[in-house]
């Protein structure tokens, strides 16, 4: 964990499970500079500032990865991202295909771009075995946020942003 060591790490849907296990670990096993937890959820985020009282290392920013104005001012002088957003109930997105796309595929598109943008260094965004062989749209729509995250080091400059999948 020495690369984190005085580095600054934003989490996308750093109020969910693995979002807070995330923090929890990054908190108690490296050194980082900051953690900014990037959610929607403005509930959990109280709820996580309460359990982590006076860790001046915390920040929280409120908002969407759908938004892509709003991920960039998050993105600020952010090193690393643990891209951890998405929609992920398998029988919900069959039923709401455009909200799935929307999130897991434009709001992935969405943190690429702003990265990019904001010169972070390294972007690890997390998959599933369901983007394997997809059978049904969360499946797909994350299978095609992982190849937007691949190819994305093709358009990167040299020596800026680089992506990767990890399931």
């Amino acid at each position: 964990m020495d690369f984190i060591r005085g580095k600054s790490v934003l989490i996308t849907a750093g109020t969910g499970s693995l979002g807070r296990a995330l923090v929890d670990f990054l908190l108690n096993n490296s050194e980082p500079s900051r953690v900014v937890v990037f959610s929607r959820d403005e509930l959990k985020q109280h709820d996580m500032k309460t359990q982590w009282p006076g860790e001046d290392r915390l920040r929280f920013f409120l908002g969407d990865i759908r938004d892509r104005d709003r991920l960039l001012l998050a993105l600020q002088g952010v090193d690393f991202v643990i891209h951890a957003a998405a929609l992920k109930q398998v029988d919900t997105a069959e039923y709401n295909p455009t909200e799935y796309v929307r999130t897991n595929v434009l709001g992935s598109e969405n943190v690429i771009r702003a990265a990019m943008l904001a010169d972070v260094a390294k972007v690890i965004a997390l998959s599933t075995d369901k983007a394997s062989s997809p059978a049904n749209l969360y499946g797909a729509t994350k299978l095609t946020a992982d190849r937007l995250f691949v190819s994305s080091n093709h358009y990167a400059p040299a020596g800026g942003t680089r992506f990767s999948v990890v399931r």
